[in-house]
């Protein structure tokens, strides 16, 4: 497929009610082992890209390394892969344009962007947001291309479940906004209640992107609340870590105390 017609799939795949899911992969051998499976695209989270170079997530792992794992990625799949971009990895807005334009040419469809202040507190205005992801939509016009942004809002993050109902105003303006500037999609992690879900997803302007942390949950219920996209973070790699500890365990475990007289 062309980057167009990956775009193209990938964005016609985000349909309230019959959402797309997205289990998030961290290398190529991991991007490999989802499509094997009958992924029809992909996803990276940043966490796990992270934690597989034994680092934290936040921006850490420098953006050149992070773009070796998206082009590794792409590479090994022919399917749309969508990459975790953080915040960026800059604030002002040209900035912003020079580093996604670097992470279109690794072939990725698009990205997750947040508007979490990554190196400080808080959340950027809503009017800086919008111009970052401006950059980003111009980024690929520049290369000829279409993008899909998924805009990320951490105002769920930023405060405890009791308090999220008064965010939801706030989360749906971001998405007007968000949507004004190019964005294509609205990720809104952390946000857990059913009646908000489904809130946000009859009002916002952009399909609906849904983190789940429980890879053997019940989707048909998100489904039935309009939301457009699944994805699961770091769960696939936690998962993936732990099935590789409890092997490991087992080996070790016949071995008994031989083990220790390596």
């Amino acid at each position: 497929m062309t980057i167009a017609e990956k775009v193209s799939s990938f964005a016609a795949a985000h349909q309230p009610g019959t959402p797309m899911t997205l289990v998030n992969v961290w290398d190529a051998a991991s991007a490999r082992a989802v499509a094997q499976a009958g992924a029809p695209a992909l996803a990276t989270s940043s966490w796990a890209v992270a934690a597989a170079a034994g680092i934290d997530d936040g921006e850490i792992l420098p953006l050149p390394a992070s773009l070796e794992v998206a082009r590794a990625i792409v590479a090994a799949v022919d399917l749309p892969v969508s990459v975790d971009f953080e915040a960026g990895y800059a604030e002002a807005a040209d900035d912003v344009a020079a580093n996604a334009r670097a992470l279109l040419e690794t072939g990725a469809v698009g990205c997750n962007f947040e508007d979490r202040i990554v190196t400080g507190d808080g959340l950027y205005a809503i009017h800086h947001q919008a111009a970052r992801i401006r950059a980003v939509v111009d980024a690929a016009a520049a290369l000829d291309r279409p993008v899909f942004v998924n805009a990320r809002t951490d105002v769920f993050l930023s405060s405890a479940p009791e308090q999220h109902g008064g965010h939801v105003d706030e989360a749906l303006a971001r998405a007007e906004a968000y949507a004004e500037a190019g964005a294509a999609g609205l990720f809104v992690p952390g946000l857990t209640n059913p009646a908000l879900i489904e809130r946000i997803c009859r009002a916002s302007p952009l399909p609906v992107n849904i983190m789940v942390l429980d890879l053997a949950a019940d989707l048909a219920p998100l489904a039935a609340l309009g939301v457009a996209r699944i994805s699961f973070g770091p769960a696939p790699f936690l998962a993936a870590m732990q099935a590789l500890r409890e092997a490991a365990g087992a080996v070790i475990g016949r071995q008994g105390h031989r083990a220790h007289g390596i």
